[in-house]
């Protein structure tokens, strides 16, 4: 037999199993018929097995505790739902289906498991304990009755209260209550009064999860008192304010009389068009905005179009339709806020400051697309800002980093429940300007799926050719961003796609150098971090030789990040100290950083004193933290011919590692090998820090030369390090990361760097200090590597 609650033609088993539908901010209860807007790749599924050859037409529903969540798990579901038919489908189209469903019973469950494709629940259907003693079962409860009356009589008070309270002209126990009250169906009552009720997921939770038709009778008397009585509060301030007003209404809320929803739907229309046509929009956002207008006159107040309609008008208003900057501030200017700002960079400072030139002579012109890419820590986002300030410009951020979906960039059709404009459009609303400053943070970490490709989606916004007419799904109208500064930013240009790095002028910061990082400590970080921590201006300043002790012994980055972390550490140790009341030196010595800091985490960079080097080569890589020095070990034993390649290489080093050992077997005569040396050695290439990953073609020149060096036991110079792409007949490809390499060099104390010939201009855009610190020597083949870095300059 069915449990009391449920449809005599919908019998309940003891124990069923059923797929299962996760509800964001919505409690289903039984009795109840709605249409929900499905488009979760799981619920959708569960509809489809529900309604398939081997379902049986329903479903049950849980409403989920946290409505964020876009996959929960059994813990994020509430135990208590509903077991729902399902009576109708619509598609809606861009992946979503509206679908009717009728509730039936109560039911908890006692497991959900997520299989695939749909979340599968075990479940118990729940009786309302008590409900079998009501008039339903024929004997009369002492007290339930006078219950049901108080609940009965307080929903219609309710229902006369809340202007918004659907009745159909019906009165308040329309759509089925008053037919429950005198058919004494009390259990039907209390799911429709709950239903009924606007009130917050968690307290409809409740009403439904009651153990018994008492209890669930109980907790509706008391939010239904609560409800009244909010209501009269907010009855009675409406009638004061439309008296001291003359009968004007402030806010949304209306009399709650015959007709009030039409003339108030009509008031807000009316409201609405005179903002739109004082508004200074172009024309076709004018029109489009008069039309959704109209048509919401003709919707009720209480409809679901309406409240679209309204929402879609309001950011039509938002946007920054014009509205341009008209300061137009000098070069000197500019450059002065940029070197505020920031030391160094100034390659970027230089584009920057071209642009403002060229904007002083032609009076306008379209905003560039910048792509700044370095290592993290180096300013990137920072840069983005100071520009912004420098051209007194409005500035809007986006992050992009693990943006997967191209609804993100050009908004969701407004088919959607809770559709909005793309991130673009969003931050474009946000700073209320039509040129603003606007940085695409993270470009390089977006990715793409089945909702589509995000990256992509950003070809129309950054290329200077279209995007004075950006179309975004939500909006529907073209969108002029052709006057906005898009700036980008990445940590590598690998991972963008390459359609959308040629939409953008590439600007490569390198990492600092040691200098550098000590002027930015001594201008920028150690005075923000003493206001910060309380420190009075010049009461405690670290010396020069503290300052080139932290950078040299406790960071090792290409930005200044652990730099910032590092001086905080010893900004909240002398805050510490004078808090305490201790005595504290005016100076900071480099002497005192082991008490602040502890012991240094690093050496001092220097060059390996060990003469014979004999199967080692440095070599120069390129990492999302800035350049580095690798060593290429090489040991050659005897074996039977076989290639050993260990230190987590890639794919494109261990071909590398293949060409150079057929180079060697190439120019066996020349090197003095026997021509079949390789049949009777193994030859093992290794290169430290195995636990990292590392790829690329740019040891190919240095794994030659350890090869080489050990084969034939000739040393290699310490203090040389080589990039370049080898061939198999010994010819030298240019390579990338010629700055952070050079950086990188420089940094532990290198004396020469060999690089191919074919990167020669990029020695033009290397800094100064680099270009004195290191002797470059470009080669064309492996002969001329050998000779520049094997000891004596030859091979024995």
């Amino acid at each position: 037999m069915a449990p009391t609650g449920v449809r005599d033609e919908e019998p309940a088993d003891e124990v069923a199993s059923l797929p299962a539908i996760a509800l964001r901010d919505l409690v289903f209860f039984p009795f109840a018929r709605r249409s929900l807007l499905m488009g979760r790749r799981r619920s959708l599924a569960a509809v489809d097995e529900a309604t398939g050859t081997a379902g049986v037409g329903r479903v049950l529903l849980l409403s989920q505790r946290d409505a964020f969540l876009d996959d929960p798990q059994e813990i994020d579901l509430y135990r208590v739902g509903t077991v729902a038919k399902v009576l109708g489908r619509e598609g809606f189209g861009e992946g979503a289906d509206q679908v009717l469903f009728e509730g039936l019973y109560r039911a908890r469950t006692t497991e959900v498991a997520a299989t695939a494709e749909t979340l599968a629940a075990r479940f118990e259907p729940l009786a309302d304990a008590g409900a079998e003693s009501g008039p339903a079962g024929g004997d009369g409860a002492p007290g339930l009755d006078r219950l049901v009356r108080e609940v009965a009589a307080l929903y219609s008070k309710y229902a006369r209260l809340q202007e918004e309270m659907p009745d159909g002209g019906h009165g308040p126990l329309a759509d089925g209550l008053a037919e429950s009250l005198a058919d004494g169906d009390w259990v039907r009552l209390s799911y429709l009064v709950g239903d009924r009720m606007e009130l917050v997921p968690s307290e409809k939770q409740e009403i439904l999860s009651a153990p018994g038709l008492a209890q669930r009778l109980g907790l509706l008397r008391s939010l239904l008192s609560r409800e009244v009585n909010v209501l009269k509060a907010e009855d009675r301030i409406d009638r004061h304010l439309r008296h001291r007003l003359g009968g004007a209404l402030v806010g949304d809320r209306m009399p709650a009389s015959d007709g009030s929803r039409t003339e108030a739907t009509r008031t807000d229309a009316d409201e609405l068009e005179q903002a739109v046509r004082r508004g200074g929009l172009p024309d076709h956002a004018r029109e489009r905005a008069l039309n959704e207008i109209d048509r919401l006159r003709r919707l009720g107040r209480l409809s679901p179009e309406a409240a679209v309609a309204r929402t879609y008008v309001d950011w039509i208003m938002r946007l920054p339709w014009s509205g341009r900057s008209e300061r137009r501030p000098s070069v000197d200017e500019v450059a002065a806020v940029l070197d505020e700002d920031h030391y160094g960079l100034a390659e970027v400072k230089e584009r920057i400051l071209d642009h403002v030139a060229v904007m002083q002579l032609v009076g306008d012109m379209p905003g560039p697309i910048l792509c700044v890419a370095g290592p993290p820590g180096v300013g990137k986002t920072s840069l983005a800002r100071s520009i912004a300030r420098a051209l007194g410009r409005g500035f809007a951020r986006v992050s992009l980093g693990g943006v997967r979906d191209e609804a993100e960039i050009r908004g969701h059709r407004r088919t959607y429940v809770g559709a909005m404009p793309g991130k673009v459009l969003q931050g474009m609303a946000r700073v209320g300007a039509a040129d603003p400053v606007f940085l695409l943070d993270e470009v390089d970490k977006m990715a793409s799926d089945f909702h589509g490709d995000p990256a992509a989606a950003l070809l129309e916004v950054l290329d200077p050719e279209h995007n004075g007419s950006f179309a975004d799904h939500y909006l529907e109208l073209d969108y002029d961003l052709s006057d906005v500064l898009f700036l980008a930013t990445a940590n590598t240009l690998q991972d963008v796609p390459v359609a959308l790095r040629d939409r953008m002028e590439v600007i490569r910061l390198p990492g600092y150098l040691d200098t550098e990082k000590r002027e930015i400590a001594t201008r920028f970080l150690w005075p923000r971090l003493s206001r910060s921590h309380g420190l009075n201006s010049g009461e405690v300043e670290p010396t020069p030789e503290a300052i080139d002790l932290v950078v040299a012994r406790y960071t090792r980055e290409a930005g200044v990040r652990e730099l910032r972390r590092q001086l905080s550490r010893v900004a909240r140790k002398m805050a510490r100290r004078l808090a305490d009341g201790s005595e504290t030196p005016s100076r900071l010595e480099a002497a005192d950083l082991r008490d602040l800091l502890g012991p240094a985490p690093y050496s001092q960079p220097s060059l390996d004193d060990d003469e014979d080097r004999v199967g080692i080569a440095n070599g120069l890589a390129w990492t999302s933290a800035g350049g580095a020095v690798l060593d290429v070990e090489v040991s050659v034993v005897p074996g039977s011919g076989e290639l050993r390649l260990t230190g987590t290489l890639g794919g494109v080093m261990r071909e590398s590692a293949q060409a150079a050992v057929t180079y060697a077997r190439s120019r066996a005569g020349a090197l003095g090998l026997d021509a079949g040396f390789h049949e009777s050695v193994d030859i093992h290439v290794h290169i430290p820090e195995g636990a990292t990953p590392k790829d690329g073609p740019s040891a190919g020149i240095t794994i030659a030369v350890a090869i080489v060096s050990a084969l034939t036991d000739t040393p290699t110079r310490r203090d040389v390090a080589t990039t370049g792409e080898i061939t198999l007949r010994g010819r030298v490809l240019p390579v990338g990361g010629i700055k952070e390499k050079a950086v990188g060099a420089m940094r532990v104390g290198l004396r020469s760097v060999v690089l191919p010939v074919g990167n020669a201009p990029d020695l033009e855009m290397l800094p100064a200090e680099v270009r004195r610190s290191l002797d470059f020597e470009l080669v064309a083949n492996m002969d001329e590597v050998m000779e520049a870095v094997l000891a004596g300059g030859e091979a024995k």
